[in-house]
């Protein structure tokens, strides 16, 4: 099928990348031109795991190219995929100047040489099904310079939303949970199984960098209507925030009962009805999704006189749960100023080098307020900090032990892999005071005391009660 993915972020690339894989022909567009000409040359601009090889085997096949122009490829498609940013507004709506955009150039370009399908990929407010279709009628000529007349031509807008993790964005793809369509015709619906045939199937040949897990079962097709499929998206971003929130309230709860989070959720997780995702107590999401989600969820809502109180209390939840850290440093240094705090993980969530709502930024304005002096060590996301914080003043370290020499305290705040394999029986020594603040609780409390740290973590217990004897 050929294909136009119009923007080259991060659902944009990965889905357009994942496309040509799977066979079809792939055009993604920007009018960024510096990063089609990195694309071009198979430079993904951002960082994700295999995204790099990927984009590699599609350029190498001849199945994906990038252009600044969207009218050649849109009116050669079959299917056009709107993957561009919406990001919040002041008042917590969506910004939508991109959408608009995107729809009204895919009118001008539309002719009637073919059926086409335009799918709303980017997270976007309920209702946006039906302006994209408006606004696609508005961009249309009265007679485009082919000759044909604007009711000639024929289109539908569906709605298929994206379910990407950063950081395993390629497996998410290429293995889904589930495939939603929202659409409200059938001939929409018949292109878009087509073009989702290999996926729901499962008879593609895996690629190496990214291989099939062995439980990979036939992907569901979840058809909807266009309104559903806006709804399923939100709200399952809305309860997965919910889940995390929830895990952070029992943590806080559990320190002053004098049990273990990670027990009590180990626990609760185990029930079928619960599972066990999402149940990380810790410093609380970030990202782009999860907060700028239920923000918009909750302009949708009051739009329609009512105001969502679980929603509304996951973004505070959330919000206190970043202060959590600071206070356990207090608690253990008392004194701020002055102080050295080393910092490890920048990024939002593993994996990845982006800092949209990254727990990091916070923590660290505010130990500086407090008159800290921050380090920080990310494998990989102090470049992008670097160029897009240029005035956060922060040490960067170039390795860990760099970060911690004599250091007040150590603060965990990403669970990089890499951070979990330390020896943290040689990083006591090099500290100043060998204060572990995990926010992450990535490591076991009694290994890291029997390290010679100071730990605390989020929602663990000081220390363990001694077992009595029986009599």
């Amino acid at each position: 099928m050929r294909v136009t993915v119009i923007g080259t972020g991060y659902v944009g690339t990965v889905t357009g990348a994942c496309l040509a894989y799977l066979g079809h022909r792939v055009t993604c567009v920007d009018t960024d031109q510096s990063k089609i000409a990195r694309l071009r040359n198979g430079d993904p601009v951002i960082y994700e795991p295999g995204l790099e090889q990927l984009l590699a085997v599609a350029i190498a096949r001849g199945s994906i190219d990038f252009e600044t122009d969207l009218s050649a490829s849109v009116r050669e498609s079959d299917a056009v995929f709107i993957a561009v940013g919406t990001p919040p507004l002041p008042s917590g709506e969506s910004n939508l100047a991109y959408l608009e955009s995107a729809a009204r150039g895919i009118g001008a370009a539309m002719d009637s040489s073919r059926y086409r399908v335009v799918i709303n990929k980017s997270t976007v407010p309920v209702g946006s099904g039906n302006l994209v279709g408006a606004l696609i009628r508005e961009g249309i000529p009265e007679t485009n310079e082919t000759g044909t007349a604007a009711a000639a031509i024929e289109f539908s807008v569906a709605s298929n939303p994206e379910f990407l993790r950063e950081g395993s964005a390629i497996h998410d793809s290429l293995y889904p949970d589930r495939i939603v369509l929202g659409t409200e015709d059938k001939r929409s619906l018949t292109l878009l199984r087509q073009l989702y045939q290999p996926l729901a199937e499962q008879k593609f040949e895996a690629p190496s960098f990214a291989p099939r897990p062995s439980h990979t079962k036939a992907a569901p097709l979840v058809t909807t209507t266009l309104t559903s499929a806006e709804m399923i998206k939100y709200s399952a971003n809305a309860f997965l925030a919910m889940k995390i929130g929830f895990a952070n309230e029992i943590a806080n709860i559990c320190e002053r009962v004098g049990a273990d989070v990670t027990e009590v959720m180990t626990g609760i997780g185990l029930d079928t009805r619960i599972g066990t995702g999402f149940l990380n107590a810790g410093l609380g999401w970030g990202g782009s999704c999860f907060g700028k989600d239920i923000s918009s969820l909750l302009h949708t809502a009051n739009e329609y006189g009512y105001h969502p109180q679980l929603l509304d209390a996951s973004i505070s939840v959330n919000r206190l749960q970043r202060q959590v850290v600071i206070q356990k440093l207090q608690e253990k240094l008392f004194i701020l100023k002055g102080r050295t705090i080393a910092l490890l993980g920048l990024a939002f969530k593993p994996n990845t080098d982006d800092l949209r709502d990254a727990p990091s930024l916070e923590i660290a304005h505010k130990l500086i307020r407090l008159g800290a002096r921050v380090r920080v060590f990310d494998p990989v996301a102090m470049e992008a900090c670097r160029e897009q914080f240029p005035d956060l003043r922060v040490q960067y370290c170039p390795s860990v032990a760099h970060a911690i020499d004599q250091a007040d305290a150590l603060l965990l705040v990403t669970e990089w892999p890499e951070f979990a394999s330390l020896k943290l029986a040689d990083l006591a020594p090099r500290m100043k005071t060998p204060v572990l603040v995990d926010g992450r609780n990535l490591f076991q409390p009694e290994a890291a005391r029997a390290a010679g740290f100071d730990y605390v973590g989020i929602g663990r217990a000081n220390c363990r009660p001694q077992a009595h004897a029986s009599a």
